[in-house]
């Protein structure tokens, strides 16, 4: 039996006539679970459960995994090192998020800077993609001149962040993307930055959440207010509702002074946000994608 038809009867294809579709979910899901493998086991579970010929592109903490067919070109960027704790989130998430908005430099920042006048990034997730990027556009690119087929990025958690990123510089070298499917993952940039993204990719981002997964309510400047923000659609998976961040965080928001976090504070707050972490695992968005 082929990959291919391992793959579909496995219940995993693809369908670019059916955008944001629970079959297109599910595979990208599976993707971005993918993308946490080192190489060798990494690349035999693409092929195995996907159909998918898969190369690894690694730079420092950052990894991100070009995988295709004849029928389509898949980009899946792996999440912390570490997806079942929070705790290597914590400081690219929260701690002096303030100073991490910024217009990006070099030339990804003239990139991101089409975005338009007053758009920030996130620093962090800027200096994440800037660290893989030429190696692995060049890759995608090559592909493209082989055979044009549709483009497909993915992540979960800060791999998420990573995809979005990825989308708008890939647009930015004219190559078209059909689809971005984001699980889990957190806030990229300022409300003006989000804008230039959905009106770029209208009707081609779909960002998964769960109701208490604390990532998508990060990075935060404040309990109260928050100068990031997300790019649409947002689509919600099992059955808790969206909680607040305030919430979350419960009694430390009473006591944060004009509503920011700050020392001893920003500790407290974090061990309330660890004990939702259950909600930010892949397998559960898994297991709710498949119903």
């Amino acid at each position: 039996m082929s990959t291919e038809s391992r793959a579909a009867q496995a219940g995993y294809r693809l369908d670019e006539d059916s955008p944001g579709s629970g079959d297109n979910a599910r595979f990208l899901c599976e993707a971005s679970a993918l993308a946490y493998l080192p190489a060798e086991p990494g690349a035999a579970r693409f092929k195995s459960l996907l159909g998918l010929e898969a190369r690894l592109f690694t730079a420092g903490n950052t990894q991100a995994w070009l995988a295709t067919d004849d029928a389509n070109i898949v980009i899946a960027f792996r999440g912390t090192e570490s997806p079942a704790t929070m705790d290597g989130l914590k400081d690219i998430l929260l701690t002096d998020a303030l100073n991490l908005l910024v217009v990006p430099e070099g030339r990804l920042g003239h990139d991101l800077a089409a975005a338009g006048v007053g758009a920030r990034f996130h620093k962090g997730f800027a200096d994440a993609i800037e660290s893989i990027w030429d190696p692995l556009a060049a890759a995608v690119e090559a592909e493209v001149q082989q055979r044009d087929r549709p483009i497909w990025i993915t992540g979960h958690s800060l791999g998420g962040a990573l995809a979005l990123y990825a989308a708008w510089l890939l647009k930015r070298r004219f190559l078209p993307i059909h689809e971005v499917c984001t699980f889990g993952a957190p806030m990229i940039g300022n409300r003006t930055a989000c804008d230039a993204f959905n009106r770029e990719f209208a009707g081609k981002i779909f960002r998964y959440i769960n109701g208490r997964d604390p990532v998508p309510k990060l990075p935060t400047l404040s309990l109260v207010a928050n100068e990031f923000s997300h790019v649409d659609a947002e689509r919600l998976v099992g059955g808790d509702p969206v909680t607040r961040i305030v919430d979350l965080v419960g009694a430390v928001a009473t006591k944060a002074a004009n509503g920011l976090l700050a020392g001893t504070l920003l500790d407290e707050a974090w061990e309330h946000l660890n004990a939702e972490v259950a909600s930010h695992f892949l397998d559960r968005y898994r297991e709710h994608l498949r119903g």
